[in-house]
């Protein structure tokens, strides 16, 4: 068992929940199926997110609504912020085929289309700095992925490791190490990256008491929370979860 002492913590930080009304302004597409829109509207003014796992709640309508009640029985789904401003907020999709009402709404919604924004309601923010790094996911992680990339000092050991269904699917990301990319091809997604985890080893370990992000497809939650005990890293001192569930559309990430 591992009984290096951890440099950091993660802390649970509380955020006024609001909801707004934003415009489709913007769409880029990052990969083949991954795209990144921006989002506008006055309505942003005091937005944050202070982790990097932070879920806010979409909400797909025809046209502004009159209430919260009305904004709130619209389709949703859960999505990572990845970078905001005054009056802009930038998110990142996963588009696989047009299954949902999310990604088909990322992929073809004319710019001008409404759309709602309820929280974060709160944060679990990593404080200190760990001595070591793994982060590892899916598509569905890389807009966490990206955020906490960016806290890594140069220097610090740390892996990163994202599955992907080929080469085609690889896209930048900002990192003080190469990312791992992992191809699943036709196989089940978050099957490739399960086995990445089982692969490692105590050795593997980087650093002596790392932060540790792993987050796919729900199946990826026991061998995660395997590779915790492997490497002698407390539960409390790491993020595993399941960010969608093969099957279920209406799935919400445990916070």
């Amino acid at each position: 068992m591992n009984n290096a002492k951890s440099g950091f913590t993660l802390a649970r930080r509380p955020l006024e929940l609001r909801f707004r009304t934003l415009t489709l302004a913007a769409r880029e597409w990052i990969a083949p199926d991954f795209v990144r829109v921006r989002l506008t509207g006055s309505d942003l003014a005091g937005f944050d997110s202070l982790g990097a796992d932070d879920h806010m709640r979409l909400f797909f309508v025809d046209a502004p609504t009159d209430s919260v009640e009305e904004l709130r029985a619209a389709p949703s789904r859960e999505y990572t912020p990845l970078a905001w401003g005054e009056d802009w907020l930038d998110v990142e999709f996963a588009v696989h085929g047009d299954e949902g009402v999310a990604a088909p709404w990322a992929a073809t919604a004319p710019l001008g289309s409404v759309v709602g924004v309820g929280g974060p309601r709160g944060s679990l923010v990593l404080e200190g700095e760990p001595d070591g790094w793994l982060l590892a996911g899916d598509e569905t992680a890389i807009p966490a992925i990206r955020r906490f990339a960016a806290r890594i000092p140069a220097g610090v050991p740390a892996r990163i490791a994202i599955e992907v269904r080929g080469a085609e699917h690889e896209l930048a990301l900002d990192a003080p190490v190469p990312v791992e990319w992992i191809h699943r091809g036709g196989a089940p997604a978050g099957s490739v990256l399960t086995e990445f985890l089982g692969a490692l080893a105590e050795a593997d370990r980087p650093g002596e008491a790392p932060f540790v992000f792993v987050a796919a497809e729900s199946s990826i939650v026991k061998p995660g929370r395997a590779l915790l005990e492997r490497w002698g890293v407390d539960t409390a001192q790491a993020i595993v979860k399941g960010y969608w569930k093969r099957g279920e559309a209406e799935y919400h990430a445990p916070h």
